[in-house]
């Protein structure tokens, strides 16, 4: 005998999953003003690792100037892109086959980066390694997307996790990010 009703046990998250605050089939699903929402209210760490990070620039207004804000504040940002030269990068952009290539989307990033000049606390670094997997991290919560096969991330789909516990699934993505932050290359702003 239990102390709660199967129903109620079936809809109240008690084990890992706690982590999980939303699931969307699309990273295009989910609306602007979380990932704004997010962004905004982050004031230590913030860590972009998408492989292009474009469509931030595009989707939020004055996104340059709001991290430079938080970054004078103390708030440590990191940028984490492909090398759009990289032959990783350019497989990728044939299996893709869009105009709008995975370099250029790459370029867009730096150029954004590059136009908000040197600033203490914002870093970026190349790496290759996380092309499958976008992770974007926002103090104690993140947003993750697992990139499916020829699909762009957009389409892909995307979680929403909450820190609550040592060593779970935010653990182990912030962990991931980590390395793949430690494994990569500086880029120069």
């Amino acid at each position: 005998m239990t102390l709660w009703p199967k129903s109620v046990r079936s809809h109240v998250k008690t084990g890992h999953d706690r982590e999980i605050i939303a699931a969307y089939p699309f990273r295009s699903a989910a609306p602007t003003s979380l990932w704004a929402s997010l962004i905004d209210g982050a004031s230590q760490n913030l860590a972009f690792a998408g492989y292009t990070n474009y469509f931030l620039w595009q989707q939020h207004p004055r996104l340059g100037t709001r991290l430079k804000a938080k970054a004078d504040s103390g708030a440590r940002i990191r940028f984490l892109v492909g090398d759009p030269g990289s032959d990783v990068t350019r497989k990728r952009e044939e299996v893709e086959g869009v105009p709008l290539t995975v370099g250029t989307r790459i370029r867009i990033t730096l150029d954004a980066l590059e136009k908000m000049g040197p600033v203490r606390g914002v870093e970026a670094r190349f790496s290759d390694q996380h092309i499958a997997l976008s992770v974007f991290q926002f103090d104690d919560q993140m947003l993750v997307t697992p990139h499916i096969a020829s699909l762009l991330g957009d389409e892909s789909p995307m979680f929403h996790l909450r820190r609550l516990e040592d060593d779970g699934l935010y653990d182990r993505f912030a962990d991931h990010v980590t390395a793949l932050w430690e494994g990569g290359r500086p880029v120069e702003l």
